[in-house]
């Protein structure tokens, strides 16, 4: 039975648009698991290639390219550049202008735990 976070992540990764970027915690919340972001780069490690994702677009909370130099860093940078979001030589970019607003711009709204059992 296929994993509904991977398949949401997947879907969400696959709508941010060429030009804009967003972070792992924002997909992760996106796809229903506040603190999932390590997940959701796992998901991209993994399954970008077997399913064509745009990997690039995702990067992390502080607004820079979490890939090191030798792993990713250098490509990830030349397709964000290619695609128009000024990424600088430090993996930087600034998501005050590139941060990529989803269908109403938010998270959808967690369920709060009361702590007991049942319904």
């Amino acid at each position: 039975m296929p994993d509904p976070f991977c398949a949401s992540v997947r879907a969400l990764v696959a709508a941010i648009p060429s030009g804009k970027v967003a972070t792992y915690g924002r997909i992760a919340r996106l796809a229903g698991k506040a603190h999932g972001a390590r997940q959701v780069s796992w998901i991209l490690h993994s399954q970008s290639k077997k399913y064509q994702l745009p990997w690039q677009r995702v990067i992390g909370a502080a607004g820079r390219i979490s890939l090191p130099p030798g792993r990713g860093f250098f490509e990830q940078r030349r397709r964000l550049r290619q695609e128009g979001v000024s990424v600088d030589d430090r993996g930087r970019v600034d998501l005050r202008i590139y941060l990529w607003q989803a269908a109403g711009g938010k998270a959808p709204a967690q369920k709060k735990r009361t702590g007991r059992a049942g319904p």
